[in-house]
C-alpha cells in the first residue's frame, strides 16, 4: 500500500470515528458500514444564510437549526451542492446581482477559514479527491436569481468566481427569461434569453438546476440543454399535488435525458396531510412570495437586509409527530420514483436549513444514517444506495464539468 492510499484510509476511519457518536448507534451494522463508504453528495443544503445576516462561523456546532459542518461530519455528509440563496426581497430594487455577489463573498470566506474540513470543488475529480481526504466537497449553486434579465457576462463572471450550478427560474418567481412554478407566466417557459442561458450554462460547465422552474420551463431545458439537467430539491406531484412537485411525464422526460432528482428531506414535498396543516395554520402556502414588494423596490441593500435577517436561520415550522411521516414513509416515496424512472435518476436533495419538518425523530443532517438505514431494511443494494446518496449527482455533474470552457 502506498503512502496516498495510507492516508486516504485513515481519513476514511477518522471520519467514522467522528460519525460513530450519532445516529449510527440507531442503525445496523450492515447500514454503517454502507453509510460511511459511500460518498453522501447532498445536492442542496443552506450552508451559510445564518452566517451571512448574523455573522458567525459554519465550523461551530449550533444548538438550533439543520447544519453547521461538525454535524455535517458526524452525519458522514462528503459533498454538498453549497447554497447561494438570492431572496425574492432583493429583486424589487433590482438588487439581485449585488446579493450574489454579497453572498459568494461570504461563502467563499468561511470555506477558506473551514479549509481543513470543507475545500472548493469545481468538477468531480475535485469532488473524489477532497472526499478521499476526509473533507467535504463544496459546490456552489446559486437558488433564486443571479440576473432577473439573465445576463451571460454576470453568469460567466460568477463561473469565475466558482459557481458551478444555477438555477434557472427566479426562485418562486418568473424572471425575464424563465418561468417559476409558483407564479404566472410570463414566457411560457422560456424565452429566447432563456435559451441562450441554457446554452452558455453548457458550454461552461454549469449545472442547470431547475428545482424552482415551472413544467414548461423544465420540459424545455430537458430538450435544449445538451447534458443531463438537475432538480436538486423537489418531490413527485402523484404523491402531493403542489406546483413545487414534478408529475410524472416531466419526470420520466427528465430521466430518458440522464437527469436526476434530489429529494427534499420535508414533509410539505411528501405528505399532503401535513401540507394542508402547515397551510391552514399559516394561511399561505410555503412558496408564497414576499408581500413587501412595493416597499421593497424603494428600499437600500441594508434595508432589505434588515427586512430578510430575522427569518434566519430558517426554522423548520412546527408540525405534530401524529401528522409527520415516518423516515420509511420518505423512503416509500423515493421507492416509487424509483420504480417510474430507476435508480439511476434520483438522489439526495434536503434542504437544510431552507426549512424542511424533517419525518418523525429526524433532527438535522446527523440524521443522516437514518436513510441508509431504512433503505438496508427495505433490501435496497449497496449499489442503489450507493447511486441515491450521492452517485447518482456525482455522475452528472461529472458529465456537465468534463469539458472546459471554450
Amino acid at each position: 500500500m502506498n503512502f496516498s492510499s495510507s492516508r486516504d484510509l485513515l481519513a476514511r476511519l477518522l471520519v467514522f470515528l467522528v460519525v460513530g457518536s450519532s445516529a449510527f448507534a440507531q442503525v445496523s451494522e450492515t447500514a454503517r458500514a454502507v453509510h460511511s463508504r459511500a460518498l453522501v453528495f447532498d445536492a442542496h443544503v443552506h450552508a451559510i444564510d445564518r452566517e451571512f445576516y448574523h455573522g458567525g462561523d459554519i465550523g461551530t456546532r449550533k444548538p438550533d437549526g439543520q447544519f453547521d459542518l461538525v454535524r455535517a461530519r458526524e452525519g458522514g455528509l462528503g459533498a454538498l451542492f453549497f447554497s447561494v440563496y438570492v431572496p425574492e426581497d432583493y429583486y424589487p430594487a433590482h438588487l439581485e446581482t449585488k446579493q450574489a455577489l454579497r453572498v459568494i463573498d461570504c461563502a467563499l470566506n468561511q470555506i477558506k477559514t473551514n479549509h481543513n474540513t470543507i475545500e472548493l470543488a469545481f468538477n468531480a475529480d475535485d469532488v473524489e479527491r477532497i472526499h478521499r481526504v476526509g473533507k467535504i466537497a463544496a459546490v456552489l449553486d446559486i437558488e433564486g436569481s443571479y440576473d432577473l434579465d439573465g445576463d451571460l457576462g454576470v453568469l460567466r463572471d460568477l463561473y469565475r468566481l466558482g459557481l458551478r450550478s444555477a438555477q434557472l427560474s427566479a426562485h418562486n418567481s418568473a424572471q425575464a427569461y424563465a418561468d417559476a412554478c409558483c407564479s404566472p407566466s410570463r414566457s411560457h417557459g422560456l424565452s429566447s434569453r432563456g435559451r441562450d442561458v441554457i446554452r452558455e450554462m453548457n458550454r461552461l460547465g454549469m449545472v442547470i438546476n431547475v428545482a424552482h422552474a415551472s413544467d414548461d420551463a423544465i420540459s424545455q431545458a430537458i430538450e435544449i440543454s445538451s447534458v443531463p439537467i438537475m432538480v436538486t430539491h423537489g418531490g413527485m406531484r402523484a404523491i402531493n399535488d403542489i406546483p413545487r412537485n414534478m408529475p410524472d411525464w416531466l419526470l420520466k422526460k427528465l430521466a430518458a435525458r440522464g437527469g436526476v432528482i434530489g429529494f427534499q428531506i420535508g414533509n410539505d414535498f411528501h405528505n399532503p396531510k401535513a401540507f394542508a396543516y402547515r397551510t391552514a395554520h399559516t394561511g399561505k402556502a410555503f412558496w408564497s412570495a414576499p408581500e413587501n414588494a412595493a416597499r421593497e423596490a424603494h428600499m437600500t441593500t441594508e434595508q432589505v437586509d434588515a427586512l430578510v435577517a430575522p427569518q434566519f436561520p430558517m426554522l423548520p415550522f412546527e408540525l405534530p409527530d401524529s401528522l409527520r411521516m415516518s423516515v420509511d414513509d420518505w423512503v416509500a416515496v423515493v421507492d416509487r420514483a424509483i420504480q417510474l424512472i430507476g435508480e439511476d435518476h434520483v438522489a439526495l436533495g434536503t434542504d437544510f436549513d431552507g426549512g424542511p419538518p424533517p419525518p418523525r425523530g429526524f433532527r438535522d443532517v446527523r440524521d443522516l444514517p437514518l436513510i441508509t438505514e431504512s433503505m438496508v431494511r427495505r433490501g435496497y443494494s449497496e449499489e442503489r444506495i450507493d447511486k441515491f446518496l450521492g452517485g447518482n449527482v456525482l455522475c452528472v455533474f461529472r458529465q456537465v464539468t468534463q469539458e472546459q470552457p471554450r
